[in-house]
């Protein structure tokens, strides 16, 4: 009885000094009192303003891309938890920064980046998303990859806020918006990448949306499409003129230029040596379209192509280490 009283005890004073110092801007990771692998992914997410990344594949080693993204916005954020949910971890894996996968030892050595066990039934607890969760069968979806995480995304940004980020994302300066979508171009929004405030009713709406409108048949229908739809009931949208962003109902419309200066047509850009390497002056982050990258182009050291030299610029630990060191 003594030791559950010792315990509770012990996490009521973490807890309140954590909350404590989470009240002191960009203080947290360099005073946090305890290791972060001990805390839960609901204390990391209850500070706030979280950059949360989704790995919806069993796979274990994050791939370079992955690893940058991840870094790239931790140090963009550095006062902000950025978090890596991964499908494949459980409560019991151990990875750290001495893992035998290089990107979890690189990645856990970020103090502000942690890794935690993507737990689905757990994260639509409490939304409209836990009965469809409950009756869909995921080996009869061809497309479950994305579908689940089109659902956990808009989950966790609901019940949390922050900004949710595909791990194809390269963040290159801090986004000024707090609630936003991307347009991938004119009328039309991404799902790779949003920020709202917890207990937003548009992110609400999207995933009552998600569970009426479900069709997990065709790409797309319960990611772009449905940001799309929504916006498009409460905003009158048109096409952009220059680099002005739009706003409705207090949401920000991003401009194409903010994170998709170079279209998904042209996505093999990335990975071609430029004469001039553009400036990227008017974009918060660059979307590398891997989902087009059917061909597996990868970042190779030396090749003096764009996105070797984002690589370096961005994420210049994961540029050594999984790419120059590698070779």
């Amino acid at each position: 009885m003594l030791k559950k009283i010792y315990i509770c005890l012990c996490f009521f004073f973490v807890s309140g000094i954590l909350y404590e110092i989470s009240l002191l801007t960009g203080c947290f990771f360099s005073c946090m009192p305890v290791p972060k692998h001990f805390l839960t992914p609901e204390q990391v997410l209850n500070l706030g303003k979280s950059i949360i990344f989704l790995e919806t594949t069993e796979r274990l080693e994050p791939p370079p891309l992955v690893s940058c993204s991840v870094e790239s916005a931790a140090r963009i954020y550095q006062d902000r938890p950025v978090i890596l949910f991964m499908k494949g971890l459980t409560n019991d894996t151990v990875l750290d920064s001495n893992s035998s996968y290089a990107a979890f030892s690189l990645l856990s050595s970020m103090k502000n980046v942690f890794l935690f066990p993507l737990q689905m039934e757990t994260i639509f607890q409490e939304t409209p998303l836990l009965q469809w969760y409950n009756e869909v069968d995921p080996e009869e979806e061809k497309n479950w990859v994305h579908v689940s995480s089109d659902a956990s995304r808009l989950a966790l940004i609901w019940k949390y806020g922050g900004i949710y980020m595909d791990t194809d994302v390269i963040s290159i300066r801090p986004i000024p918006e707090g609630s936003f979508l991307a347009a991938q171009k004119s009328r039309f929004s991404s799902n790779g990448i949003f920020g709202f405030p917890a207990h937003h009713k548009f992110i609400w709406d999207c995933m009552e949306n998600f569970v009426l409108k479900y069709n997990g048949n065709i790409w797309g229908n319960q990611g772009p499409f449905l940001m799309t739809r929504m916006l498009k009931t409460i905003c009158n949208l048109t096409d952009f003129e220059g680099i002005e962003d739009h706003s409705c109902q207090n949401i920000s419309f991003l401009n194409p230029q903010r994170f998709y200066p170079i279209p998904y047509p042209a996505w093999g850009r990335y990975y071609d040596v430029w004469d001039k390497n553009p400036d990227f002056n008017h974009s918060y982050a660059l979307h590398l379209w891997n989902f087009m990258n059917r061909n597996r182009k990868a970042v190779v050291a030396g090749s003096n192509t764009l996105a070797e030299k984002l690589y370096k610029t961005y994420c210049p630990t994961t540029y050594e280490d999984l790419i120059k060191n590698a070779e």
